[in-house]
């Protein structure tokens, strides 16, 4: 099974992009997660797309379409998704099939603040619905106080390391059960 990790943040030391360091670490033999940079994206612009998509759109719309599964990683920016990942959803919903179209996704995140990135979960999960994307039921996997859990990038916390590893395992059950992915 091949999944799609993605993080909504930009940043070098980004908590999120280090829970999907740790998933690559703990996925179960037969599932890999390919870690795709948003970084050269561009800003969403019809003008643009009208002219064909730039070849980074391009690269991105073929990694989705590519995927059994997409694992997201979305940050909380002022109580919101963050724009990076709005805007990577944004060019992914564009075409008739989107790349997005029936590709189940698997949230967490991480956040310094208690409540973890409930509020951008939420966001995104109303985004993902909105571009007949699908995803997990139970995908709500809330890393708070992230800066006391993860350093230099990497996953210090027992217990969180532990969790992402159930949560990863039934979201990879679930995809089998419904017959999505190899292996």
């Amino acid at each position: 099974m091949k999944l799609l990790g993605v993080s909504g943040s930009l940043r070098a030391a980004s908590f999120n992009t280090a829970l999907l360091r740790a998933a690559q670490e703990c996925s179960p033999a037969g599932v890999t997660i390919q870690i795709f940079g948003l970084h050269d994206l561009p800003l969403f612009n019809q003008d643009v797309e009208d002219q064909g998509d730039p070849a980074p759109v391009t690269a991105w719309k073929d990694a989705v379409r590519g995927a059994d599964a997409l694992l997201l990683a979305c940050p909380e920016y002022n109580g919101g998704v963050t724009g990076v990942l709005k805007n990577a959803i944004d060019w992914a919903s564009r075409g008739s099939p989107s790349a997005l179209h029936g590709k189940t996704a698997c949230i967490v995140g991480a956040s310094p603040g208690v409540t973890g990135t409930v509020r951008a979960q939420d966001a995104l999960r109303q985004s993902l619905r909105k571009v007949s994307a699908e995803y997990w039921p139970l995908s709500e996997m809330l890393v708070g106080q992230a800066h006391a859990k993860i350093e230099n990038g990497q996953v210090i916390d027992e217990k969180t390391l532990a969790y992402l590893g159930k949560h990863l395992d039934a979201f990879i059950q679930h995809m089998r059960e419904k017959g999505r992915g190899k292996g």
